[in-house]
């Protein structure tokens, strides 16, 4: 028995050429599948521990104040893109925003701003142990990063003050 034989044929059966489409194809799946699933497998089989991000909204206006305090967001799960992550909004303070303001003699002094507020919202979820790169959604979670605040009903961009993982 031949391996190709005069019709062009492996071992008589599959054709060459149809072969080499046949395993283009497959490998297409198997490339896409694994960029779908392989982090999520990740995730599933690695130990996970909880985080806390600390993000501050610096100088928040009277308008979004009164919108969270009349709407408010503790207990929300966080949305990346159009899904909900695993992340939620375990509390909010609203704190006096203060500024550095130079006076008339030239000496520099922290003031409070008498409308602007700090949001600060505390945020939980769970990572993997030992990431180097903790994520909420797609993005990455480290102090003195922006971060976007976002739920199914609220939006705004913060900065993260504190990143804490629980001791195992």
């Amino acid at each position: 028995m031949k391996i190709i034989n005069e019709k062009g044929k492996l071992f008589g059966v599959i054709n060459i050429v149809d072969l080499l489409v046949l395993l283009a194809v497959i490998a297409v799946a198997a490339g896409v599948g694994y960029k779908l699933f392989a982090p999520k497998i990740a995730e599933a089989t690695s130990p996970q521990v909880e985080m806390t991000a600390v993000i501050r909204v610096r100088g928040a206006t009277p308008f979004l104040v009164a919108e969270v305090e009349r709407n408010s967001q503790v207990g929300k799960k966080l949305v990346s893109g159009n899904e909900y992550v695993n992340a939620t909004i375990e509390s909010m303070e609203i704190e006096d925003y203060r500024q550095q303001m130079p006076t008339a003699d030239g000496q520099i002094v922290t003031s409070v701003d008498p409308d602007k507020k700090d949001l600060v919202f505390t945020i939980k979820t769970t990572v993997a142990k030992d990431t180097p790169a903790p994520k909420i959604g797609t993005q990455e979670v480290r102090a003195g990063r922006t971060f976007i605040l976002k739920t199914n009903d609220f939006e705004t961009t913060g900065n993260i003050d504190s990143v804490d993982f629980a001791d195992e």
